[in-house]
């Protein structure tokens, strides 16, 4: 069992949270990260880039001048890649650079990926995230507080409520909810913020969707 510290919005540890680190993979998969990581950043390139060949360009194909006699450099058509307004040597077109993998390795990534930054100690839980009103200040005291003092990802339950709109404004703090965590904004990020109810929820709905494909595998091998 892995033991995360909670605390309250004073930086005080009031409690702690045991979370089972085969529900995350047991053991930090370098691999499977990297793979992840790789496939998600491909996923998120549009692939529109696309310039003209010399085919697709406007101009004649008539030789400019004759070949020879002329004391110039020898030239052809007008819509040469070297010649001002001609086409691409080596053109780009529309591609897709998207990457599959399958859904147990993506969800195993994703839980992976927090079992590496609970064991490196940085995911940073509160008591409660509770705010009766947008206040900026206020969370930013809290992340000095908690010693946050790199990137920050902040994982909520909800993205319209007052503690997604007191953190929004902070530099260096990206919002999502809590069932939209991945792999991609956890490494990137030095910490995860969350607070003990909503991380405890989340950890609870994958022990349980994890329990029930264990045993439907079990009843079809039955």
């Amino acid at each position: 069992m892995i033991t995360i510290p909670v605390h309250n919005e004073q930086g005080k540890q009031v409690d702690a949270l045991q979370v089972d680190e085969r529900l995350l993979g047991t053991e930090v998969r370098h691999a499977l990260l990297k793979q992840a990581y790789v496939r998600y950043h491909a996923n998120r390139r549009q692939g529109s880039a696309k310039t003209k060949a010399r085919s697709e360009v406007e101009g004649s194909t008539r030789k400019l001048y004759r070949q020879k006699g002329t004391g110039n450099a020898r030239r052809g058509a007008i819509r040469s890649n070297i010649l001002r307004g001609g086409g691409h040597a080596k053109a780009k077109s529309p591609k897709s650079w998207r990457l599959e993998m399958p859904d147990k390795m993506r969800r195993l990534a994703n839980r992976n990926a927090l079992l590496a930054k609970a064991i490196d100690g940085q995911v940073k839980l509160v008591d409660q995230l509770a705010f009766d009103k947008p206040n900026t200040k206020r969370f930013a005291d809290m992340l000095e507080a908690l010693k946050i003092d790199r990137t920050c990802l902040v994982a909520l339950a909800s993205t319209t409520g007052n503690e997604a709109r007191s953190a929004a404004n902070l530099d260096n703090v990206r919002l999502t909810r809590i069932d939209q965590v991945n792999v991609f904004d956890l490494l990137n990020h030095r910490y995860l913020l969350a607070d003990k109810a909503t991380l405890a929820g989340w950890l609870e709905r994958v022990s349980q969707r994890e329990a029930a494909k264990a045993g439907s595998a079990t009843k079809g091998a039955a």
